[in-house]
């Protein structure tokens, strides 16, 4: 295959064309757009950066439209901004009739064609892209090499080697550790600032309109053009693609303006209100960051400042920097390392043997369940869900259903704009589905419809009774809940943390038991029609 030296065009703009021979190649992947990686700290005229579209990343599973938008067009963007400051770029778009939409096959094409003799890539961050460009190093005649991608805090195997003398595997014992290594809300005497390490339990309260939501700043593009290629091109997506208004950041400098934005507006009441639901509002009190975090954009440490500097001026309470903290520092970094430690086994987990399929409204969201049809049918039109919505809506219904663990997983990962492999999988296997039977999560995370109603205003109007528990109008949830524990009772009762749900189940006569259970199968059998 022959590459030709022509303007590379990339949506309205134009690149300076490449002029082979180089030296040498070094790649970067989608969720790699990192301007302030060593690699662009000065111009090297033997080199040539490559950005690749390819259908092998976005028919690996079916993606929400919004994510294949906003990737490419950041992609673009950093490809353009790289050229701008004199770095030569290759960019291969996804219609280039000598794209073979494969990574590593394009690859071999561009070593040939600029008679490279080396080639760089950073470390990817999903499994799947780690073997496959590992193995291609391994067999390829280049020099390759492989470079961190100077973004996380810690190293792929700190987690794992912290845990490696523990049975059990708490985010808490790290968090700890993390914040004594970098500092982060620490007092001068050592201990943590206000004494405790942990304020989860000041964060938990239900919105119910006050205080006012922020107007908070979002971008705004037109990748009409864009879309319609991708469509051209065969890519078979779902959800809203916002082409005409698309409101993620595509470059490092309007995911600054967010992350301040949200720190002057949006951190001040995002602790209080993390956990709240809401029909009124899609985004509440939420950065809206975890893009531009995920695809590099912005590094952990300079967002984690940013929250800990706004608590030491005091503009948010400590509750709500530590919460937020908490998230990026410990948990993000957590599912980082476990990901890592328990690839790729984790992958197949199914340890409740759950099979059912996805009932077709996960991909409308048309059910007669209002907090099912709201939280599903935001994740299709934005593209985004807290965190609350994604574990205790959403997730909390398909594991008291029984669906499949991997087809949950694969819907969790097209979905969703932030969803990368590395944070997603732990997350909706280990902490949503429990399916690696309670490594990362100390209990199945599931409820009834009580705490639904306590953390928002879904069951206000719903089809379905949030107080009954049997009958044809009694919320899906209670007979489920009650039913998964019943299924389970030979691995759960065991478990400390959920006595109380036995103790209440010892009490409750044999016909209402049996009732339970026959109500379940009956809603089991007819989720596509809930």
């Amino acid at each position: 295959m022959r590459f030709a030296t022509v303007p590379i065009a990339v949506a309205d703009s134009v690149l300076p064309a490449d002029h082979w021979p180089a030296r040498c190649l070094q790649l970067v992947l989608g969720d790699q757009l990192n301007r302030r990686h060593s690699w662009f700290s000065r111009v090297d005229p033997d080199t040539v950066t490559v950005f690749q579209e390819v259908r092998q990343e976005t028919d690996y599973v079916r993606h929400n439209a919004q994510k294949v938008i906003a990737v490419f067009a950041a992609m673009r963007a950093f490809a353009r901004e790289l050229a701008a400051a004199g770095h030569r770029v290759h960019y291969l778009s996804l219609d280039d009739p000598l794209n073979t939409q494969h990574l590593t096959d394009n690859l071999d094409a561009l070593a040939d064609a600029s008679g490279a003799s080396a080639l760089r890539y950073q470390l990817p961050d999903e499994w799947r892209l780690d073997v496959q460009l590992s193995r291609w190093a391994a067999s390829h005649h280049l020099t390759v090499t492989a470079h961190d991608s100077e973004h996380f805090l810690t190293a792929r195997d700190v987690v794992s080697r912290h845990f490696a003398d523990r049975r059990q595997w708490l985010m808490e014992s790290f968090y700890r550790q993390m914040r004594q290594r970098t500092g982060v809300l620490m007092a001068l005497d050592g201990g943590p600032e206000g004494g405790q390490w942990n304020y989860d339990h000041d964060n938990r309260e239900s919105w119910r309109g006050d205080p006012p939501l922020p107007e908070l700043r979002l971008p705004s593009h037109d990748h009409r053009a864009l879309w319609v290629m991708i469509r051209e091109a065969g890519v078979d997506c779902f959800g809203d693609p916002q082409a005409e208004t698309m409101p993620w950041p595509l470059d490092r400098d309007e995911a600054l303006v967010m992350l301040d934005d949200f720190i002057r507006n949006g951190l001040p009441h995002f602790g209080r209100f993390q956990d709240a639901m809401t029909r009124q509002d899609w985004r509440l009190f939420h950065s809206l960051l975890s893009f531009a975090l995920n695809v590099k954009m912005l590094a952990p440490g300079e967002v984690i400042a940013a929250a800990e500097a706004a608590w030491r001026r005091g503009e948010v309470s400590l509750p709500t920097a530590e919460g937020f903290i908490r998230q990026i520092l410990g948990w993000r970094e957590y599912v980082r390392g476990f990901y890592w430690a328990r690839m790729p086994e984790l992958a197949e987990a199914n340890a409740l043997g759950n099979d059912l399929p996805l009932p077709d409204w996960f991909w409308t969201g048309n059910t007669r369940m209002a907090c099912l049809a709201h939280a599903i049918g935001q994740s299709l039109s934005q593209a985004y869900a807290h965190h609350i919505q994604r574990l205790m809506v959403i997730g909390n219904f398909a594991l008291l259903a029984g669906l499949a663990p991997a087809a949950v997983h694969r819907w969790y990962l097209g979905v969703y704009i932030d969803a990368f492999e590395w944070v997603e999988l732990p997350n909706t296997l280990g902490m949503s589905q429990f399916a690696d039977g309670g490594v990362l999560a100390t209990k199945p995370y599931v409820s009834a419809a009580a705490y639904i109603d306590r953390m928002g205003d879904y069951c206000k109007g719903c089809a379905y009774d949030r107080k009954q528990r049997l009958g044809p109008k009694a919320c899906p949830f209670n007979a489920l809940y009650w039913d998964f524990h019943l299924r389970h009772e030979s691995r759960l009762r065991r478990n400390p943390r959920i006595g109380m749900v036995y103790r209440n189940i010892d009490r409750m006569p044999d016909a209402e038991r049996t009732a339970i259970r026959e109500q379940a199968v009956f809603w089991r059998s007819r989720l596509d029609q809930l």
